[in-house]
């Protein structure tokens, strides 16, 4: 399968949703993918994103969570659950997913928020990535601006 912008929008969409069900529910991240992969229609997704997103995430979680928590208002604990789902989503493309421009980590994730996330969500997402993507990705971030 050709890899196409819509095929990681949808890795992205299940991946945030298998963190978020991560989160809550505790279950193995083995179960949680299997189930993803069985329950939805995965055909036209970039599997191997997700996979790389939703293990990764959880197998990185202090690096990821240390790398925006600077730049939190507020205690990691205190987030609602998709904008913690998201912003660790993000944070690990953000780190180790080079290959994918900053704005387009951000802009997805704006996306998403705005979708499943509360009121507003979206704003105080776009702030924190804006901030963390400046310190992961200085180089990309100071060329955009020129």
């Amino acid at each position: 399968m050709t890899v196409t912008a819509s095929a990681r929008r949808k890795a992205r969409h299940y991946a945030m949703q298998a963190l978020y069900q991560w989160q809550m529910a505790g279950a193995s991240l083995n179960a949680i993918e299997a189930e993803f992969r069985t329950d939805n229609d995965m055909s036209k997704t970039d599997v191997d994103y997700f996979h790389d997103l939703f293990q990764g995430v959880a197998k990185n979680l202090d690096e990821v969570e240390g790398a925006f928590e600077p730049h939190l208002d507020r205690n990691i604990d205190d987030l609602d659950p998709v904008s913690r789902a998201l912003l660790r989503m993000s944070t690990y493309e953000l780190k180790n997913r080079i290959d994918v421009p900053y704005k387009v980590v951000i802009n997805e994730a704006v996306a998403l928020a705005k979708k499943f996330g509360p009121t507003d969500a979206f704003k105080f997402i776009n702030g924190i990535l804006d901030k963390t993507a400046a310190d992961l990705r200085a180089a990309e971030v100071k060329a955009d601006k020129q």
